[in-house]
């Protein structure tokens, strides 16, 4: 007899049938269940008893069940609600991940996928039931260096992903993170499996782009001796190690079309069956994926199976260039040299300024692993107390930062303000005197727009701001001057 769980589970489930055959699982593993058959008793039980667990089916005959999702959200934000679904409707399963559901289970399933979403939901809401929120640090207080769970960096960019893995963390949904190469996202995927109740698991990362083809079957799902050429013994594949933990697929649209039917077979039944084996088996993991390349332009260029990825999308995670992230790049590149230097013997302890102002104007390319591998360069070949420019590899050799006796590049609304080149900064301070803050604000974001040629991007590296405040910003200005 299983341990009685603490925390009651409120059941939503139209078909009696079914909410028996649940309700009969759940009492057996150790929970307590209240059964509802439709959102009216759903909504007036929850007002009444307040549990923390929700299975919640999304069609009901009374009411969609996303309304009853975000009403209980709306009383309690930190309510575990694991939705259920049918196999066709996948779509909806995402949008009640978007609105804050825990987890979906997909019809049919089994016991044991029914108890591991209830009892990772009950861990959660044990774990912040015992957590001392002024024990916590903020993401900027971890350590010497800003940042949060192996990212560093300050920026508003950051800051919305910081806020989002940590929120999804607490989940056992599939991730699909996108971005360009060398933006962190194997960093990102070890941060939510470390932040998850899967932590005492294995992290285990696989590279779909970095394996030949005809192995990667092999790599992924395991194969017996004999089974091929080369196969000289048994081997465990990565869903296998993974299982209790988290399953990490980078590059995943580099995947071939007949392995990706398997792995949505894989997903739709958490049965792994390795290569030359004549019985599946059942593997409890977390998916987590990534991709350098646009996923929705892989599926319609016929690359990437359609029904996978609506499968593999159902939290997706953006993390934005270098280059786009302000001040960002000094605070890693502060980081990243000190490591260095302690590791080379060298005397290094920052960047000088004329260094930062190149770093920040340059557009990083190759993101954070390019300012990794050139940082290692200059380590490796120079020694110092800082990193100046004559160190710096030959692409720095055409970089422009402003100088400080350029007032118009100094202060940008000053050539909207007053065009006048010859204005010194004094100068150029006194003209913005006695304006309302809000038009100083949107002159000077306006003319530092207009300074970049019109790109949005490069004003908000220019301005240490998320390009997304100044396309609000703008949007903003639009409807009140409209």
């Amino acid at each position: 007899m299983r341990a009685r769980h603490p925390d009651p589970v409120l059941l939503v489930e139209d078909t009696r049938s079914l909410s028996a055959l649940y309700e009969t699982f759940l009492k057996k593993a150790g929970f307590q269940v209240e059964c509802a058959f439709d959102a009216a008793s759903a909504l007036t039980l929850y007002r009444e008893s307040q549990p923390r667990i929700i299975l919640l089916d999304l069609v009901l005959p009374d009411r969609d069940g996303l309304e009853v999702l975000r009403a209980i959200h709306a009383r309690e934000p930190s309510a575990k609600v694991v939705v259920i679904t049918a196999n066709g409707s996948i779509n909806r399963a995402v949008e009640a991940m978007r609105e804050g559901a825990f987890d979906f289970l997909v019809k049919p399933f089994d016991e044991r996928r029914l108890i591991g979403a209830v009892e990772n939901a009950a861990m959660l809401v044990e774990q912040e039931a015992q957590a001392d929120p002024a024990a916590e640090p903020a993401p900027e207080d971890q350590g010497e260096a800003p940042g949060f769970a192996g990212f560093i960096g300050r920026s508003e960019a950051m800051r919305q992903i910081y806020a989002m893995v940590g929120n999804i963390a607490r989940s056992t949904a599939t991730v699909f993170i996108t971005g360009e190469s060398g933006t962190g996202k194997e960093v990102c995927a070890q941060a939510i499996h470390e932040l998850s109740v899967r932590r005492a698991g294995p992290f285990v990362p696989i590279n779909c782009g970095a394996i030949p083809r005809d192995l990667l079957e092999s790599e992924l799902f395991g194969h017996l001796r004999g089974s091929f050429t080369g196969a000289v013994s048994d081997k465990r594949g990565a869903a296998a190690v993974a299982d209790g933990g988290t399953l990490f697929l980078d590059e995943i649209c580099e995947m071939d079309l007949a392995l990706q039917t398997k792995l949505l077979r894989f997903l739709q039944t958490s049965m792994i069956q390795p290569v030359g084996a004549t019985e599946a088996q059942k593997v409890d993991v977390r998916i987590v994926c990534a991709t350098n390349r646009d996923p929705g332009a892989e599926v319609r260029a016929g690359r990437f199976r359609e029904d996978l990825y609506y499968r593999l999308h159902v939290v997706p995670i953006h993390l934005p260039p270098l280059r786009d992230r302000g001040s960002d790049v000094i605070d890693i590149a502060e980081v990243l040299l000190r490591r260095f230097a302690e590791e080379e013997g060298r005397r290094f302890r920052g960047l000088s300024d004329h260094t930062r102002a190149l770093f920040r104007s340059y557009p990083w390319p190759g993101n954070v692993r390019e300012l990794q591998n050139k940082l290692r360069n200059i380590v490796v070949l120079h020694d110092g107390d800082h990193v100046t420019p004559e160190m710096l590899p030959s692409e720095f050799a055409g970089a422009a930062i402003p100088r400080a006796s350029d007032p118009v590049s100094m202060f940008p609304a000053a050539r909207q303000v007053a065009p006048a080149a010859a204005l010194d900064p004094e100068a150029a301070l006194r003209i913005l005197v006695g304006m309302p803050l809000a038009d100083v604000e949107r002159r000077f974001i306006e003319a530092t727009i207009e300074q970049c040629g019109g790109s949005i991007p490069k004003a908000a590296r220019l301005l240490d701001v998320s390009p997304s405040t100044l396309y609000r910003k703008r949007g903003a200005w639009s409807q009140n001057t409209g």
